[in-house]
């Protein structure tokens, strides 16, 4: 583990933003250190490339006559940093506090590539099955191009099981395997009330300003209980397990008197019903201000929808929902954005077993099926590539380990944890 958090750390150093306009040398630099990472644990290695994509990486090794082959998933690029002044250590110079590491992309994704390596690394590069490793360098800016990596190089990625390392634990030293994905829907709203700013003074009253009119639209989205109000979505239920809102409200960071919203158990609101975020608002800026009435304002519109819900019918809704909900006649155009599937994966199986026997050991404790909230849209183009493959979404992550966020950590912990479950997997589903 010395050697794995080195290399960890090596990787957390690289700013591997993948979003357009961040430099894509970080992003090829992280990807040539993850291929000499691999090729160092006994992998035969090199870079993926298809047009106009961050590069992938694959290390392979081939499988004992007879044996499967797992393909284990991670990405190796990043989330923007975000506001400096937030973090308590520079982003991309890890830091251990506490027994966790610092630094973006510590937890979400580089720690699926450590898992990986350790892996390999406990097998001495000679596993009981085949083991390829796949690392992706797009996905937190959508994994455009994934579907083409596994179309180019889907023989050379064919497996009996999929590992896919972006997921994480139920706590800190509790293991989980994820079943269920929430899907995404995200649009752009803009309104419009005049064909260009007037004076406020001369003007107001009589004249809507597009501020107030999209403020009031956006208010109709959830019901005074906080539900959200786009009639027609669908909704389930989910395991309760022994979440409370007390530790709920920790993990986040919740302001002690804000109330929770929307109704059904705390893992059903997270897991298996519709949620809508107001992610961003094009206005004038409050330092900027003057005494004018507004005449557009625009606002990003994202919504996660459950295992069950059609991503174009949710989008539809939505969209019929804002365009009949603009108050005073004003202008509104809904433009679609992105959009990812739902997902529920079923838990059955040798190489569940395998998982579930592997983590028990591991971690000394039985692991927990659990949901997530935020949506996976590659885990859709691994089932079409790989129909016949099982799916396993694991991770070192925790819920305090604030991906996408400032001071984003995982446990060491965790990670050593996490990295023999795999390795004992290995070894458990080559038995079977």
């Amino acid at each position: 583990m010395p050697s794995v958090r080195q290399n960890l750390e090596r990787l957390v150093r690289i700013p591997s933003v993948s979003f357009e306009g961040f430099d894509p040398e970080n992003v090829r630099r992280s990807a040539e250190a993850t291929r000499d990472i691999l090729d160092a644990a006994g992998m035969r290695t090199r870079i993926l490339q298809v047009d106009g994509a961050h590069p992938a990486v694959v290390g392979r090794l081939e499988p004992p006559p007879g044996a499967p082959t797992v393909l284990l998933y991670a990405h190796h690029d990043v989330q923007p940093e975000g506001p400096i002044d937030r973090w308590t250590s520079p982003p991309f110079e890890p830091v251990e506090r506490d027994g966790r590491l610092y630094g973006r992309g510590a937890a979400d994704d580089k720690s699926g590539i450590a898992v990986h390596e350790a892996a390999v690394r406990a097998w001495g590069a000679r596993p009981p099955v085949g083991v390829t490793v796949f690392v992706e360098g797009e996905e937190e800016s959508s994994s455009e191009h994934l579907p083409e990596f596994l179309a180019r190089y889907r023989d050379e990625l064919r497996a009996d099981a999929v590992i896919l390392a972006d997921s994480g634990n139920w706590r800190v030293a509790e293991p989980a395997i994820t079943t269920s994905l929430r899907g995404i829907v995200a649009v752009f709203v803009e309104v419009r009330t005049l064909d260009h700013a007037v004076h406020s003074g001369e003007y107001g009253g009589p004249i809507p300003d597009a501020l107030t009119v999209l403020i009031r639209t956006l208010a109709t989205l959830h019901d005074e209980r906080g539900n959200v109000a786009v009639p027609g979505l669908a909704a389930g239920t989910a395991d309760p397990l022994d979440l409370t809102e007390e530790e709920l409200r920790g993990w986040a960071g919740v302001r002690p008197h804000v109330q929770m919203i929307g109704e059904g158990s705390l893992t059903a609101r997270m897991w298996t019903r519709p949620a809508i975020s107001i992610l961003g608002i094009d206005a004038p800026k409050v330092f900027e201000a003057s005494n004018q009435l507004v005449p557009a304002a625009r606002a990003k519109v994202s919504m996660r929808i459950p295992p069950g819900q059609d991503p174009d019918a949710a989008r539809d809704a939505l969209v019929k929902h804002l365009e009949a909900s603009v108050p005073w006649g004003a202008d509104v155009t809904v433009t679609p954005e992105a959009s990812g599937a739902p997902y529920r994966l079923k838990a059955e199986g040798p190489a569940f077993d395998a998982m579930r026997r592997a983590m028990r050991e591991a971690f000394g404790r039985e692991p927990v099926e659990m949901g997530a909230g935020g949506s996976i849209p590659f885990l859709a183009a691994f089932a079409e590539t790989f129909p016949g493959a099982a799916l396993l979404l694991t991770g070192a992550m925790d819920p305090t380990s604030n991906a996408h966020s400032e001071d984003e950590s995982v446990d060491l912990a965790d990670l050593e944890r996490s990295a023999l479950a795999e390795a004992l997997f290995l070894g458990y589903f080559g038995l079977d």
